[in-house]
């Protein structure tokens, strides 16, 4: 079954709910780097230590949600009680604004996203066919970084309204609460879709019966997640270029926009001419923003770079999850969740190395973080030649 925008009924239903999150969450990232930093007085090697950390705690559940829900068969359950907990976590913004509520939230907060993760992708590529399947996840992607324009958007209009005071953010994440709960709500009245159960397999069995490929990807894979820390230095970087907090805001809903338009197209071009070049053009891309990122030195340059990196978020967000899902067929949601796990992990050291760089320059941290990704690159055409075919016949 399919509709005109030819994905089935519940790549869309399940991109509103991750739209409605995501205007949540976005709301809120859209402003914590600099309201940690500025607001609440942290350093930026500790932002370095919270957002490594979040990428860390994001990473800890995924490949038990995933083996969870390839071992039961079930898909909602799991990616209910992910959506829910990040909800929840939200209160904490509600009560507490200092550095400790403030690192709290935004490591709790992720823990609910590492385990929605797997469960629900795994439902995504089981509706989704195998030909279009990269255009799936493209199209789920747009929707749910749709959910990230309005947000910072929302939040540009409250403290334009408002001003930048401490009761602006206090009502900021009152508002940004309403559609997280909105998104739980909404996902319950979906029908799970549920795979076929694994049911006397346990972990260790689990991860041998994972495809050799996908266990080879993890290897680039891993390297790269070396060279991607947070988004959030970025925006501290723009606010180094004299952007104030609301034109910050502006950019990180600009940096959305661009990935909404390219996620789709982007999809259709992975199921075109293979998710492997996709895969290398998305290393590509992100070590040449960063390797730019050394040398910018004018507010248009930033924001251009701020757009490119929409482009690559597109490919690496939404497309990686295609990848797997050819690599392998039968244990997807384990899969997701394995990889999650290895490359959130890696974002720890990551972050932490890009604050720590930061503190002596920041083009240090870009410098390392373009060398990586080129290094990724050359491992994965090492481990995936150009006679390896990418979309694999499944189902």
């Amino acid at each position: 079954m399919s509709t005109r925008f030819g994905v089935h009924p519940d790549i869309l239903k399940l991109g509103l709910v991750s739209f409605l999150t995501d205007l949540s969450s976005e709301m809120i990232f859209s402003v914590f780097a600099v309201f940690f930093t500025t607001v609440a007085g942290a350093t930026t090697a500790l932002l370095g230590w919270v957002e490594g950390l979040a990428d860390l705690s994001a990473a800890s559940l995924n490949y038990l949600s995933g083996w969870l829900s390839d071992r039961s068969g079930k898909r909602k359950v799991f990616a209910a009680a992910g959506y829910g907990f990040s909800t929840l976590a939200k209160v904490i913004l509600l009560v507490s604004s200092s550095i400790l509520g403030l690192g709290l939230f935004r490591v709790i907060e992720r823990l609910g996203k590492g385990f929605r993760g797997p469960p629900r992708d795994a439902w995504l590529s089981s509706v989704a066919h195998s030909k279009s399947r990269g255009y799936a996840f493209g199209v789920h992607k747009a929707l749910d970084k749709a959910g990230a324009v309005l947000g910072p958007l929302i939040a540009y209009g409250l403290l334009s309204t408002l001003g930048e005071t401490t009761s602006t953010y206090e009502t900021l994440f009152w508002v940004a609460f309403v559609p997280a709960a909105l998104a739980v709500l909404l996902l319950f009245t979906l029908k799970d879709q549920p795979g076929a159960p694994h049911v006397r397999e346990s972990l260790a069995q689990n991860w041998e019966a994972l495809s050799p490929s996908f266990k080879r990807f993890l290897v680039p894979a891993g390297i790269f997640a070396l060279a991607y820390f947070s988004l959030g230095f970025l925006l501290v970087r723009a606010h180094d270029f004299g952007f104030g907090i609301k034109d910050i805001v502006l950019l990180y809903a600009l940096f959305n926009a661009t990935c909404v338009v390219a996620a789709p197209l982007v999809g259709k071009f992975g199921d075109h001419v293979g998710r492997r070049h996709v895969v290398v053009l998305g290393y590509a891309l992100y070590g040449s923003i960063n390797l730019a990122l050394v040398f910018a030195d004018t507010r248009w340059e930033l924001i251009a770079l701020f757009m490119i990196y929409g482009a690559f978020y597109a490919m690496e967000e939404s497309q990686s999850k295609a990848f797997i899902a050819d690599l392998e067929p039968h244990r997807r949601a384990t899969a997701v969740g394995a990889y999650n796990m290895v490359t959130g992990a890696l974002y720890l050291p990551a972050s932490l190395m890009a604050g720590a760089l930061w503190v002596f320059s920041p083009g240090f941290a870009f410098a390392l973080a373009a060398l990586l990704s080129m290094l990724a690159i050359v491992v994965f055409k090492l481990l995936f030649p150009r006679s390896w075919n990418t979309n694999a016949p499944t189902t």
